[in-house]
């Protein structure tokens, strides 16, 4: 984990603007920046948006309108480093396939564009479209450089629309449309939702050094009251950030009659895996106050909490928009703060989670966010074709090889217990099995481990974590896996979405193959499904 003082400094270098920053961030970062850096086509994504060239971070505003998502992001057109941020823009017609547009909201010498959401006007509450061209509203923070109406650095939020689906926005007249007194540096990422019980929407936002969530509320989405405040108590922790807070409402196990809401906020530091991730908490909302349902005790570690995400590699994850009933999609940033200027591809850094559906069910007694790859993701999965293999016993140290591969696979395998004491499966492996990202199960201890170690490229960070481990019970000794493997990325979906871990790798030319084995006894391996989804 980073230090407070490193914390201090990170955040310092994300405010400043223009050369400060690029000094700042390149005293930071030694490696960051790196003239000439040779490409990468063999970890550029095929399952997973990246953008062409140069920095992205946090996704922001995705929204679907008129058979189309369309989704933003903070981004830095003119390096490969955090810089003045702009909001990049990507469309979709199936969350797979994207086309990488003009930049949509451009940072000026006097303001940076940071993250937020996008709303859908549908009615025209605010007034800046009409019935017949009703209005998208992109509410985001700015941050101020040099303007005589708010001290350096200070964040606000403010408001840019569309009238013409996403394609240009302009920003509102009487902007920041919300700040604090006295203003804030750490005042950031609004995010919207509608509340149909109050028949009015709301409006969460960050201080982000206080780890404090603010709730805000709206009839016509330009002027916003305040309504309360969320922070855990005997929660903080000296030198974390809260950002990116995201308020969703869902029924649990389906029930109508159970309401709940989840409050999802993204940490930085002490997440589970080190570094930066994604914590959830499971409760009421009332119109005006969120209250959870429980909380662990005073002082407890990360893995007293709930985590959106087990691996490394989520982070800033946020809602679409006006996706009607269907179940909420999310999508985040695959990276983490403690590497991710560091990440050795070029000539772009960074790309967004595979999109996916929540649902909150009951799990060891508890309320639990699962996540399940979209409708879309599955029919191109059945396009492309889906080769089913034997059922497979393996016992004492056996090993399948399986007679496909590739660099992009969706894999899906049951783990039966018979008397093993660890089984599992090893992906983008090399011929010689020496390069291999391993996910393994201990039938004794519950824990699922992650182990990329041995996926090739491991050394461009010190903070690069090799080894990431959950617990996950398997109900007699059952266990499904469901893996996602891209060409520099591996998505795990265990248990139907109970456990999810997320995890970038770099390995060599040549690590295509895959095996399943057994360690310690039998395994008893069933519904093997491979795909190879092409591009």
């Amino acid at each position: 984990m980073k230090s407070s003082d490193h914390i201090a400094r990170l955040d310092t270098a994300r405010r400043y603007h223009g050369l400060a920053a690029a000094c700042l961030v390149l005293t930071l970062l030694p490696h960051a920046l790196q003239a000439q850096e040779p490409a990468t086509p063999q970890w550029r994504p095929a399952l997973h948006f990246s953008p062409a060239e140069h920095w992205m971070n946090d996704p922001n505003g995705p929204f679907f309108l008129d058979g189309t998502y369309h989704l933003f992001y903070q981004y830095n057109p003119a390096g490969m480093v955090w810089g003045p941020m702009s909001w990049g823009h990507a469309t979709s017609t199936d969350l797979l396939h994207w086309h990488e547009e003009s930049v949509a909201i451009r940072s000026t010498p006097n303001e940076d564009i940071f993250s937020g959401t996008v709303v859908y006007d549908s009615q025209n509450r605010s007034g800046l479209g009409s019935n017949a061209t009703p209005p998208l509203l992109a509410f985001h923070t700015s941050v101020f450089h040099g303007d005589p109406a708010h001290p350096d650095d200070t964040q606000a939020q403010s408001l840019s629309y569309s009238l013409d689906g996403g394609a240009h926005w302009q920003a509102y007249e009487h902007n920041p449309i919300l700040t604090l007194e006295p203003e804030s540096r750490q005042f950031r990422d609004p995010s919207v939702v509608w509340y149909p019980q109050g028949q009015c929407w709301i409006m969460t936002t960050v201080v982000a050094d206080a780890q404090l969530v603010k709730f805000y509320r709206s009839t016509d989405l330009l002027h916003w009251s305040f309504l309360s405040d969320f922070q855990p108590s005997g929660y903080r922790k000296p030198g974390m950030l809260w950002e990116m807070p995201l308020l969703i409402p869902l029924s649990l196990d389906g029930n109508p009659h159970d309401p709940r809401w989840v409050m999802i906020v993204s940490v930085n530091p002490w997440s589970i895996a080190g570094g930066s991730g994604v914590q959830y908490f499971v409760g009421r909302f009332d119109g005006t106050r969120f209250t959870p349902d429980a909380l662990p005790p005073d002082g407890s570690d990360p893995s007293a909490y709930a985590w959106l995400d087990h691996g490394a590699d989520q982070y800033a994850t946020i809602r679409f928009d006006n996706t009607g009933t269907e179940a909420p999609l999310l999508i985040g940033w695959m990276n983490n703060w403690d590497y991710a200027s560091a990440l050795p591809t070029a000539p772009w850094r960074g790309q967004a989670t595979l999109p996916v559906q929540l649902d909150l069910k009951t799990v060891d007694g508890r309320p639990t966010l699962t996540q399940t790859p979209t409708p879309t993701y599955e029919a191109l999965i059945r396009r492309q074709g889906i080769a089913a293999f034997a059922d497979r016993d393996l016992g004492p140290n056996q090993t399948w090889r399986a007679p496909m591969g590739g660099d992009v696979l969706d894999v899906r395998v049951t783990l039966h217990r018979g008397d093993a004491t660890r089984a599992g499966i090893a992906v983008r492996q090399s011929p010689d099995g020496r390069t291999a990202t391993v996910i393994s199960y201990d039938f004794t201890s519950g824990n699922l481990t992650l182990d990329r170690s041995r996926s090739g490229e491991v050394g461009f960070s010190p903070r690069f974590s090799l080894v990431h481990i959950a617990h996950l019970s398997a109900p007699g000794g059952v266990l499904s896996l469901h893996v996602v493997v891209d060409r520099n990325s591996v998505e795990l979906f265990a248990n139907r979405g109970t456990l999810r871990m997320t995890d970038l790798v770099f390995p060599p030319a040549g690590s295509d193959r895959m095996s399943l084995f057994s360690n310690g006894g039998h395994t008893y391996f069933t519904g093997i499904r491979i795909s190879a989804p092409a591009r």
